[in-house]
């Protein structure tokens, strides 16, 4: 008898450590984006595919089409305790750790390969801690094609091409100091304002990835492949949520992570044709830009980093120096 309880208490003891150590999770990821996206789509699979691996365990509802507010907004939400997960750019994560700004100096890429060969390396995992402090680490990141500028009625292949010209930039201390260098007016304003602006002239362009044609085409006559940035979007998650959970749990975020931007690659480039061939011939691509002339213009903003922002001009030599 006194075996046969022993046995029973170092299962009962065994299987209640089991339940503590798989938590059950149920996360909320919100982004800004449409549901036909391709963010959208890859991120949805990523949801099927954590909650096969964990058992059901993890189950992240995908929130889209912005309707917990904007990238900042969840970011804070994530912060407050009222939200998990959101996707932002890497951009908007700058306004929390300035040294995000890094992946948003002009042409610190050199092609998509050095992207994904950074950011699936050393300094990416360096990059995600960085926000711990502040209640939220990344997770994994996703391409978001490369930022070119696209105009109303003036073809860009020269710096001096942007000067008097009004260009919508984010609301991004790098990227308003982007366009002053390359001679432009920068005009912050929202994404959903653009259309409007160029419509009206408030606004004679903007840069963004080629898939912002969805939305811009009607009022755009040129996209100019001046290809200055590549700024990736990153997925948070709260450092509480994440601290919270089991080894084993992490290890399928991770994995499951890791495999979703793998396959993204491919779905972004099919994304980008699929946004091309919608747009038909509305829009010139102009392709005989003169990039050395932009990235010389843009040498002045590495040389004040150096002086002013010393951490984030460490991460820029690292990406610079990486493979």
């Amino acid at each position: 008898m006194k075996k046969l309880l022993a046995l029973f208490i170092c299962i009962f003891v065994f299987t209640s450590a089991s339940i503590v150590s798989a938590q059950d999770f149920f996360l909320t990821l919100a982004h800004n984006l449409a549901e036909d996206h391709a963010v959208h789509i890859a991120m949805t699979e990523w949801a099927d595919a954590v909650n096969a691996a964990s058992n059901g365990s993890i189950t992240i509802n995908i929130i889209p089409n912005g309707q917990l507010g904007s990238e900042a907004d969840c970011v804070s939400q994530i912060q407050a305790g009222q939200l998990e997960m959101t996707k932002v750019s890497a951009g908007t994560l700058a306004n929390f750790e300035g040294a995000w700004n890094c992946v948003s100096v002009p042409y610190v890429f050199r092609d998509k390969d050095h992207l994904y060969s950074v950011m699936n390396g050393e300094i990416g995992k360096d990059l995600y801690k960085l926000t711990e402090k502040d209640g939220f680490v990344g997770i994994a990141w996703l391409e978001s094609g490369t930022r070119c500028f696209y105009t109303a009625n003036n073809a860009i292949r020269v710096p001096g091409d942007l000067k008097g010209l009004k260009i919508r930039t984010m609301d991004s201390q790098m990227a308003i100091d982007m366009m002053n260098a390359f001679g432009g007016s920068a005009t912050v304003m929202g994404y959903s304002d653009i259309y409007t602006g160029m419509q009206q002239g408030v606004i004679d362009g903007a840069e963004n990835n080629i898939t912002a044609l969805r939305d811009h085409a009607d009022v755009t006559k040129f996209y100019c492949y001046d290809e200055h940035t590549m700024i990736p979007d990153v997925i948070v998650i709260s450092a509480k949520v994440w601290a919270d959970m089991d080894d084993e749990q992490k290890k399928i975020m991770n994995d499951t992570a890791a495999d979703m931007v793998k396959n993204y690659r491919g779905l972004w480039a099919k994304f980008e044709e699929d946004v091309k061939a919608q747009v038909g011939d509305k829009v010139t691509y102009v392709t005989d830009v003169d990039k050395p002339a932009f990235q010389k213009a843009v040498q002045p903003l590495y040389d004040g980093l150096k002086k002013s922002d010393p951490a984030t001009y460490s991460f820029v030599e690292r990406i610079q120096n990486a493979q």
